[in-house]
């Protein structure tokens, strides 16, 4: 082993464990979260936990894609005022959406003075900034940081599917694009929940086609994070409160069980579905709901007040996205999915 070699290991030593999962030597807390949400999600069973509400889809704005670039610079301003933290006070920004060239993210920030990334993990873009917030926090390479995502339902309808006034059918099988931001604000130290271990996600493609059926397409690569980090932290679904995915909705959730079960693990007393849980059964969202915000909108306003105030004890938030577009569908290709896992601890653990 050479020299440089063995540095590296020492320096990983305890941080790395098993294939793929990160453990924070120091892990970062959270100390505040905002959820902005849409009209209808308002009129969902999480629609009194929200930090606010929106009167309609617009906002006073000219289209739908600057109205979701309104609605992420809402949700960030609203947890920096929750945390007490300055704009100079953040070392970082990072941001993901669905939209081309990340509109949403980069139109939503361009009004705040803080160092930015932008990231794309389609729906998953939420684990995946609290996955990258975590390491460079650890790390020490800033000390506070903010990770935001959002989505729009008109917006996603338009880019990856069709206008909704083409009024096209939708399937059975087919997922509810939340509309809402989520962020959250990340420190070195301070009092809150904390994000303790980390696990990034392979891709993963089975072949599935259908942009109308995601939460199939998804279910594989949310069995094999969950599985992978199960495996690598030595530790059972009964290890965890609760283990929920992001968007697998009523199609994609029973065969992410299934597939688990077949791999070892039973987490079907654990386990949920935030498309689940954001939409209550006299909504018609299909298969349940997907998103950014989905993942974001769910944890911010309904599990981590849970896990600040001491009901939940320990969570591992699983946030699915399908990582294909309108060229990729049209070309004939399969859609490769993704599955960021992120282990998260109540303030009282």
């Amino acid at each position: 082993m050479t020299g440089g070699t063995a540095t590296a290991a020492a320096l990983r030593a305890g941080r790395r464990l098993g294939e793929r999962t990160w453990a924070f030597r120091n892990p970062p807390v959270i100390l505040s979260v905002a959820a902005v949400a849409g009209p209808m999600e308002g009129r969902g069973p999480l629609g009194g936990k929200f930090d606010e509400v929106l009167p309609d889809q617009l906002l006073g704005q000219k289209s739908w894609e600057q109205a979701e670039a309104k609605i992420l610079e809402k949700a960030i301003r609203a947890a920096l005022a929750k945390a007490r933290v300055t704009e100079s006070d953040v070392d970082l920004l990072i941001s993901g959406d669905l939209l081309n060239q990340l509109l949403a993210s980069t139109f939503g920030a361009r009004g705040l003075d803080i160092p930015f990334f932008g990231i794309y993990g389609a729906c998953a873009c939420w684990t995946e900034g609290l996955t990258l917030a975590a390491a460079l926090l650890d790390g020490g390479y800033v000390d506070r940081t903010v990770v935001a995502a959002s989505s729009h339902h008109l917006s996603a309808e338009r880019q990856f599917r069709y206008p909704t006034e083409f009024g096209v059918q939708r399937p059975p099988t087919a997922t509810w694009t939340a509309t809402g931001a989520g962020a959250a604000v990340l420190a070195y130290e301070g009092r809150g929940p904390r994000v303790t271990h980390a696990t990034p996600s392979r891709l993963i493609d089975v072949g599935f086609k259908d942009p109308y059926d995601l939460g199939a397409a998804m279910a594989p690569a949310a069995a094999d994070t969950i599985v992978q980090h199960l495996r690598d932290c030595g530790r059972t679904p009964e290890d965890y409160d609760l283990i929920i995915t992001g968007d697998l909705g009523r199609v994609g959730k029973p065969m992410a069980e299934e597939l688990i079960r077949e791999a070892g693990f039973d987490v079907t007393p654990v386990f949920d579905d935030c498309g689940l849980r954001l939409y209550g059964p006299q909504q018609d969202v299909h298969a349940g709901g997907s998103g950014c915000a989905c993942s974001a909108l769910t944890f911010n306003a309904d599990l981590f007040p849970l896990l600040a105030g001491g009901q939940l004890g320990r969570v591992l938030l699983v946030s699915t996205g399908a990582m294909f577009s309108p060229t990729s569908y049209q070309q004939g290709e399969s859609i490769p999915c993704v599955a960021y896992a992120v282990a998260i601890e109540g303030a009282g653990r």
